[in-house]
């Protein structure tokens, strides 16, 4: 019983143990433009000759005049110019019988050495960790497996360091290096690139931990109304969470568009407060607004830190103009050309155009001239409207 199963197996063993045919060289990397001559050599025995074989590259039959038949058992193939890898499992260049059936195979790996990486760029969190991210330095790169290495080392005395933590996007690659890092003291960064055509070496960056510190955009952003003022906003936020624990100072940024406009208008002084009132807006209209946040003076130093990505847009709308949807007339041509109508109407057109940051101007008596203004429109009699607006810009005069 044992001597059948011996007998049996022996035939199985042998024949999975032997190759058909051999393509040579065998999972070769070339550089673009490269040529290459293939050999599918038969192994003796089969009954086939290299006359009745042919190639395929990535399932497409190669032509016959790039066949050379070497000898009974080898037929080569030559390939000119090579393109980059199609595939980033290599290209199939295989070794068929005259019935179509596969003999052997081998991948082709057409690409470039490396260029040097670039828009290297690193950021912290906490002023503990950081993270870095970079950019191939061309397209070439991705026809064959490129290696990237971030290393790193204190400017003056430290030991080369490697990251460990990778993580690879379509636009760049980056690194996390989570712990165990100096403040106070510079660092040198760089990336090395490396493949089986070459390597190279990004520029090296120099910096502070504490210089690039950034944090999550600023949470629970919300726009309101300011009242029935038609022109203005109020806009709230909350500090970044990252950074509770640790002693600094926040610059703030608001912009803000037109709900059907792609312009975005940005507010830089906003300081350190957590909320700031748009004004100079137009009536009955949704405003989209964003905030972001720079952190300063973290554990004294002087410099500012990343700004963060901008917040999640939140919406709000400016209360509509009372006086167009009553319906009620413009003043008549005489009223208009009044000395102390056009005199007030310059004056708080400077306020409301210098008002429209902020940085702290007090607009309380221009908030209380717009509401008057708008209780104003709603009164037919224009007599007692001329009056109360001359009667207003005479307290104004007297302060």
């Amino acid at each position: 019983m044992f001597t059948f199963i011996f007998l049996v197996l022996l035939p199985h063993v042998l024949l999975s143990s032997t190759n058909v045919a051999v393509i040579s060289p065998q999972d070769p990397v070339l550089r673009i433009g490269s040529s290459l001559t293939a050999r599918c050599s038969l192994s003796p025995g089969l009954g086939l000759h290299a006359s009745t074989l042919y190639w395929t590259l990535n399932g497409m039959r190669l032509s016959d005049s790039t066949y050379s038949v070497v000898s009974p058992d080898i037929l080569s193939v030559s390939l000119h110019s090579l393109n980059g890898s199609q595939q980033q499992s290599g290209d199939n260049l295989v070794c068929h019988g005259a019935d179509g059936h596969v003999l052997a195979g081998s991948c082709l790996y057409v690409g470039m050495p490396p260029e040097k990486p670039v828009h290297l760029m690193c950021w912290s969190r906490n002023a503990k960790d950081l993270s870095c991210k970079w950019s191939p330095g061309s397209r070439g790169e991705t026809h064959i497996r490129t290696k990237y290495t971030l290393k790193y080392k204190l400017r003056w005395y430290g030991k080369e360091k490697e990251c460990e933590n990778y993580s690879t996007g379509r636009q760049h690659n980056s690194c996390y290096i989570p712990r165990n890092l100096a403040l106070f003291t510079p660092y040198e960064i760089w990336v090395e690139a490396a493949n089986q055509l070459g390597s190279a070496t990004s520029d090296i960056i120099t910096l502070d931990i504490l210089d690039v510190v950034t944090t999550d955009p600023p949470a629970n952003v919300r726009a309101s109304r300011v009242g029935d003022l038609e022109d203005q906003l109020t806009v709230r936020w909350a500090n970044p969470p990252e950074l509770k624990d640790i002693l600094f100072q926040a610059k703030y940024q608001i912009r803000y568009r037109l709900e059907d406009s792609t312009e975005w208008k940005v507010v830089d002084d906003v300081g350190n407060q957590t909320s700031c009132r748009l004004a100079g807006l137009r009536a009955g209209t949704v405003y989209f607004m964003q905030v972001r946040c720079n952190p300063v003076g973290i554990y004294g130093s002087r410099k500012a830190g990343i700004w963060s990505d901008w917040s999640h847009p939140t919406a709000a709308s400016t209360p509509g103009s009372e006086r167009l949807q009553s319906g009620s007339c413009d003043p008549k041509p005489g009223e208009r050309n009044s000395t102390l109508r056009r005199e007030l109407k310059q004056f708080f057109g400077w306020v409301r155009k210098h008002a429209s940051g902020c940085s702290g101007m007090s607009i309380k008596l221009y908030d209380q001239w717009r509401v008057w203004l708008q209780k104003s429109h709603k009164r037919r009699n224009q007599h007692l409207y001329k009056h109360k607006e001359d009667r207003f810009l005479l307290n104004w005069l007297a302060l």
